[in-house]
């Protein structure tokens, strides 16, 4: 069985191993022992704290399969992506240049460095092992998180923000920053974004060019990659596009990658979620339903399942012993639940209206 909960210092080898073992490597998960001891203190801290507005806390989670007695997975979130300093991005932005005596118009598209998203939640750090993903796994733990929001959402911005990987070509390199940032860093993407992920990102304000990056100035790969998601994160956009998440006009600083933005109030498993009360009953008794993200009321000790969504006559959520028992629940205690599988339909790639 899996269930996602808070991390803990025992987790950390599996940290280590899952933060090595991420494709492409993600800046804000850097496999440094060190940063991630860190990263488990401030999750605890986070959980542990009375909160009543979003601020510098981070909240990580582990998928624990308990069969097998592994961490198989993580993923954190950012109460605010820019609490302590700017979450810079690149946004996308059109200018016009016209000349009445030359008779010329003409619209240049651009990337102006923005810290516009600094206001958001960042729902980021997601590594699953490669033997779940494709299945139930990956859904669970990248939406237990909104699970969580759901129940807190003092501790949490109104506005949700994902940033995913950008594309790499063959050789694991950036066409975007092999024709932007390496010409003002020096330094490989690789290396950037190593450094990045393990210091303050304060040199971004210092180094990177405050003017406007006219996109006609680019090479064409690095115009191709802008807003172009990792292949490896294909699958994942576009159940967060299912979510309800839309296409932000904002790109990562390093390698372009696409930055989806969402309401709260828009997200579907907001808009479904469900309170029910539990009544456990013998696995063999219970009937055939649709898988639902089930997750208990406890903040430092939160769980999220998937089990059936199996409802009595009278509205409650009919549960094995084994299920209630991995979510800490007795008989007669509420739940929240919302469906796993989300509507179908073709997705939209269009942007926000605005900024969201």
């Amino acid at each position: 069985m899996l269930v996602v909960r808070p991390t803990r210092l025992s987790d950390l080898p599996a940290l280590e191993r899952l933060a090595g073992s991420a494709t492409p490597r993600l800046t804000n998960l850097p496999a440094h022992r060190d940063r991630l001891e860190e990263r488990i203190a401030r999750s605890q801290r986070a959980f542990a704290a009375e909160v009543d507005g979003p601020g510098d806390e981070h909240y990580t989670f582990v998928l624990e399969d308990t069969q097998r007695g592994e961490v198989v997975g993580t993923a954190t979130i950012r109460a605010l992506a820019g609490a302590n300093e700017a979450y810079y991005t690149y946004r996308q932005e059109t200018l016009i240049h016209a000349s009445h005596q030359l008779n010329v118009r003409r619209e240049v598209q651009t990337l102006a460095l923005s810290h516009e998203v600094s206001d958001a939640s960042l729902l980021c750090a997601l590594s699953l092992d490669a033997r779940y993903k494709g299945t139930s796994a990956e859904s669970l733990l990248r939406r237990a998180r909104l699970m969580f929001i759901a129940q807190y959402p003092e501790r949490f911005a109104e506005v949700l923000a994902m940033a995913f990987p950008g594309y790499l070509d063959d050789d694991n390199e950036s066409p975007f920053w092999n024709s932007v940032g390496r010409h003002f860093f020096v330094r490989d993407f690789q290396d950037i974004n190593y450094i990045a992920g393990v210091r303050s990102k304060s040199f971004i304000a210092e180094v990177m060019p405050q003017f406007p990056l006219y996109l006609a100035l680019l090479t064409p790969q690095a115009r191709a990659a802008i807003g172009r998601e990792h292949p490896a994160h294909e699958p994942a956009l576009d159940e967060m596009l299912a979510e309800g998440f839309l296409r932000s006009r904002h790109v990562d600083l390093f390698d372009a990658g696409p930055i989806v933005k969402g309401e709260r109030a828009r997200l579907e498993t907001f808009r479904r979620a469900a309170w029910h009360p539990v009544r456990i009953r013998p696995e063999h008794t219970l009937p055939d339903a649709e898988p639902a993200m089930i997750a208990n009321q406890r903040l430092d000790d939160f769980r999220c399942i998937v089990a059936r969504y199996a409802l009595s006559p009278t509205g409650q959520l009919m549960l094995s012993p084994q299920h209630a028992e991995l979510l800490g629940v007795e008989e007669g205690r509420a739940v929240l639940v919302a469906p796993l599988t989300l509507p179908g339909g073709e997705l939209d790639p269009g942007y926000d209206e605005g900024e969201l």
